[in-house]
């Protein structure tokens, strides 16, 4: 049976694979990509689908569905902590919370709920966003102020190049804004599982992000309970179409398309004065892509169906049922283009291209 990739991705976009396994078992994944790999067979290794633009033409060779599941406590836990008793930040905490296994093939947002559940802390604002746990590390998810590089505590990977397991702890996997080690090189690492480290309460951990603190009615670094915050962050994200829903071709999309540009500080100074900017570590500034979008001239809507902007957010180009591949990448052309005209600034795409090029070669 022929499997189509746009039955499989939240693009609802992309050709047929020319073959198709289901890897339910970190055993089984491993040994289809190490087997195809042997053969000099081409693979594409797809889990959530929901970060991915393919190719009208589809894969000329193996995709590898990551459908493994498990949650696990098994790796032990240093100390079980009333994080509400700690402080705001959670400073004077003497243990380290609890680990928790998960892999790769679980659903994302079915694991933050859990989280919600079980009280741990970290990762609630992160509700809502589409996908598999395995592939939040590989750019560093984030989302309304947290970033899953907050609670990571290692990633368990099948190294491709040298046919063995690796495992790196957080600070080996070299995590920034929307980037990893696993992103630098890209198709090397098979993410497996990823260990969480958790503090433990009933309140969520301090709100960075402004529209959501306003929502919650708390003051920035304040904290509102868990729950509250996952409510607050899924009413948020269907607001913007960003919340998965048959029925609502705003979220036919791959969520944001464009990550917000990080510029040097000589090219934030020429934006508009009004332009938002939010200085970096390094001394760069990242601004706005939705902004810049939208005050490049693409309003809410723009384009002609069946691929258009989201009606609910600028940053989400959608199928409006029917698109193709080569409808997408035309429309964020367009937009990548014409923001580049009018600010000097080229945004980045945020999804993978599988046989598709924004700017294909001549």
């Amino acid at each position: 049976m022929t499997e189509l990739l746009a039955d499989h991705t939240t693009l609802r976009v992309g050709g047929p694979a020319a073959r198709w396994i289901e890897a339910t078992t970190t055993e089984a994944l491993v040994a289809a990509i190490a087997d195809a790999d042997a053969a000099g067979e081409p693979v594409l290794v797809l889990s959530g689908g929901s970060n991915v633009l393919v190719a009208d033409a589809g894969f000329d060779g193996v995709v590898v569905h990551v459908a493994t599941s498990g949650v696990s406590t098994d790796g032990g836990t240093f100390c079980e902590i009333d994080a509400d008793a700690v402080g705001p930040t959670g400073d004077g905490a003497s243990c380290g919370g609890i680990l928790v296994e998960v892999q790769a093939g679980e659903n994302w947002d079915d694991f933050v709920a859990w989280t919600v559940a079980q009280g741990y802390i970290g990762v609630e604002a992160l509700s809502g966003i589409p996908g598999a746990v395995g592939s939040t590390p590989i750019q560093n998810v984030g989302a309304y102020g947290q970033e899953v590089a907050q609670t990571i505590w290692s990633v368990r990977t099948w190294d491709r190049r040298d046919r063995t397991y690796r495992t790196f702890a957080n600070a080996d996997c070299d995590f920034s804004y929307r980037h990893s080690r696993f992103k630098a090189e890209p198709g090397r690492y098979v993410v497996v599982s990823v260990t969480f480290q958790f503090l433990q309460g009933s309140l969520g951990a301090p709100i960075r992000f402004g529209e959501l603190a306003r929502r919650l009615e708390v003051e920035a670094g304040g904290r509102a309970p868990l729950v509250d915050v996952r409510d607050t962050v899924l009413a948020l994200r269907r607001g913007k179409g960003m919340v998965l829903d048959a029925d609502d071709h705003d979220t036919w999309s791959a969520g944001s398309f464009f990550t917000n540009p990080i510029v040097d500080a000589e090219v934030a100074a020429l934006l508009p004065q009004d332009a938002p900017r939010f200085p970096t570590e390094d001394g760069r500034v990242k601004s706005s892509a939705a902004w810049l979008i939208e005050h490049a001239g693409f309003a809410k809507g723009h384009g002609t169906p069946p691929a258009t902007l989201s009606s609910k957010h600028t940053l989400a180009l959608t199928n409006r049922g029917g698109a193709t591949a080569a409808d997408i990448v035309a429309l964020a052309r367009e937009v990548r283009d014409g923001v580049r005209e009018r600010f000097g600034v080229t945004l980045v795409p945020e999804p993978v291209f599988v046989g598709v090029e924004l700017d294909p070669a001549p």
